[in-house]
């Protein structure tokens, strides 16, 4: 398996991998990453700690970075589900394909142990509380259950917990509680086990008939186990359940407009945010627990999030995407999701011309309402035919404020975007802004005698007036007459003349006959420039006349 990033800025690097494999990497944007997981055909649980994020997938686990960058892949086919151990030292890898459970060590990423589940075939789902680790296993539709491993014991033996399943469920643990669902059912329901004595006993259900529920995709637990966080089909919001009296305390995310079905929920590792993911937008939400208030909201064009696949990394989030056109999968990190969030607003300029400096205005905010200090920004500008630059040296003053100048050679519609990266305290922010500009002002002048005879050269001169500006290279203005007389009126186009470099000209022409003559001058082979037009009208008597 390989991986390549495909946003953020590209840079071309390639890493030796621990597997023999070669990845394509670039610098983390702190806006968030988008990394294809390139070979992966399907994926699982996403875990992280100890310096790395684990992302389980049918070729095995991919290693990334805390940018969000693939670096390497355990070589462990039909990787499922995952569990890290509080201090992040061991991760624990649910192997479908051999039904085992490898044991690795975080800081080498070595396979320190298989633990073999020969009687609990496809296991897919792990939890893990103190030394005990929890299995959802089951292939198929049938025969699923949950068995429990003391994995502080050199030679584990599972000890059944549920049985008569439909498929592998899931599962969640905590203190003496264990949490777990089946999948796919309407109505679904979650079974709450206190595994605190032995024999464990079951403690109970959280009934789908009672609460409407269809369709569990995903669990998570709080650390003492005294709440488990659902995410199912229906209803369509994330839930928070007592697991001693088996009651919904709360919900989250249930006035999101145009949310999607509920497919992953996690917690931060201190209990205070909760994470949740749909199918489309908004992606992923984060919550506040306590009061369930969304505090931060992101969505990604690359493609729909992945069933139970979101995990914490420090104040960042990441999540899996399916591609929407392709089918491949992406690791999404959503950076800075748990940060306090700032504001950056753009002001549009008065006016804006091609060729003429046009300028920009903007604040940066922080949610406490502190001033920012200087802080460099990123300011970018897409022209109308796509192609996209860098503006140099665009630093915010003290209180925030900052100012854009800029000149473009194009008329049209002119996207700025501007980008700050954050700081350990503040969320990054991002804001753009389309400004129409208009083409250069111009003006054409034209003088020459009011009078004259025909057979006889009339001489006339003019000047293009472009704001001051030398004509570019290549400019010529169009010349023609038009002449009235008792035959009718007639128009001749005459040669195109060239302006000199402070925008004068001349012509010279012969009136051919008698007549009302009437000459134009038109500029407009330009398009950063207005047209311009000017005509002057000259008597011709006939010769003898």
């Amino acid at each position: 398996m390989r991986f390549r990033a495909v946003t953020g800025s590209v840079l071309a690097s390639t890493l030796a991998v621990a597997a023999g494999l070669v990845a394509t990497v670039a610098p983390a944007s702190a806006a968030g990453t988008t990394a294809l997981l390139e070979g992966a055909t399907g994926v699982g649980d996403v875990a992280a700690g100890g310096g790395h994020v684990f992302v389980a997938t049918d070729q095995g686990v991919v290693v990334a970075d805390t940018e969000g960058t693939p670096t390497s892949t355990i070589n462990l086919p039909g990787a499922a589900g995952l569990a890290l151990t509080p201090d992040s030292t061991r991760l624990y890898a649910a192997l479908r394909n051999s039904n085992e459970v490898a044991e690795i060590a975080t800081d080498t990423l070595a396979v320190v142990r298989r633990i073999a589940l020969a009687n609990n075939p496809c296991p897919s789902h792990l939890a893990l509380a103190g030394t005990r680790l929890w299995v959802g296993y089951g292939c198929g539709q049938a025969y699923g259950g949950v068995v429990g491993l003391d994995v502080s014991v050199a030679d584990p033996q599972p000890y059944g917990l549920a049985f008569n399943m439909y498929g592998a469920p899931v599962v969640a643990a905590a203190g003496g509680t264990v949490v777990t669902g089946e999948l796919g059912l309407g109505p679904g329901k979650l079974e709450v086990y206190d595994v605190s004595t032995t024999p464990a006993t079951k403690r109970g259900e959280i009934s789908g008939h009672t609460y409407g529920l269809g369709d569990l995709n995903d669990i998570a637990i709080s650390a003492d186990g005294s709440t488990v966080y659902s995410a199912f089909n229906r209803p369509n919001q994330f839930d928070a359940w007592d697991t001693t009296t088996l009651t919904r305390i709360r919900s989250f995310g249930a006035n999101e407009t145009s949310s999607g079905i509920p497919k992953s929920v996690a917690l931060s590792p201190d209990g205070a945010h909760l994470a949740g993911g749909r199918i489309s937008g908004p992606f992923v939400s984060v919550f506040d627990v306590a009061d369930t208030t969304p505090t931060y909201a992101d969505t990604n064009p690359t493609g729909e999030t992945v069933p139970r696949s979101l995990a914490f990394s420090g104040t960042d989030v990441f999540s899996v995407l399916r591609g929407w056109s392709n089918g491949q999968f992406y690791l999404w990190r959503l950076t800075g999701a748990l940060l306090p969030p700032s504001t950056l607003a753009l002001t549009p300029p008065a006016e804006a011309t091609a060729l003429a400096p046009l300028t920009l205005t903007g604040r940066l905010t922080l949610s406490d309402g502190s001033a920012p200090g200087k802080q460099p920004l990123v300011v970018t500008r897409q022209l109308p035919d796509g192609t996209r630059s860098t503006l140099d040296g665009v630093t915010t003053a003290a209180d925030g404020r900052f100012t854009v100048t800029d000149t473009v050679s194009i008329v049209g519609d002119v996207r700025y975007d501007v980008y700050w990266d954050g700081t350990p305290a503040f969320r990054w922010s991002s804001t753009s802004l389309t400004v129409t500009v208009a083409p250069h002002p111009s003006s054409l002048t034209l003088s020459g005698p009011t009078s004259g005879t025909n057979g006889r050269p009339l001489t006339f001169t003019g000047v293009l007036d472009l704001g001051g500006l030398t004509p570019p290279a290549g400019t010529t203005i169009d010349v023609w007459r038009d002449v009235t007389n008792r035959t009718g009126t007639s128009r001749t186009y005459l040669p195109t003349v060239t302006p000199a470099s402070d925008g004068s000209f001349s012509f010279v022409d012969t009136p051919p006959t008698g007549g009302q003559y009437t000459y134009s001058v038109h500029f407009w082979t330009n398009p950063v420039f207005q047209v311009a037009y000017a005509s002057h009208k000259v008597s011709v008597r006939g010769a003898g006349a």
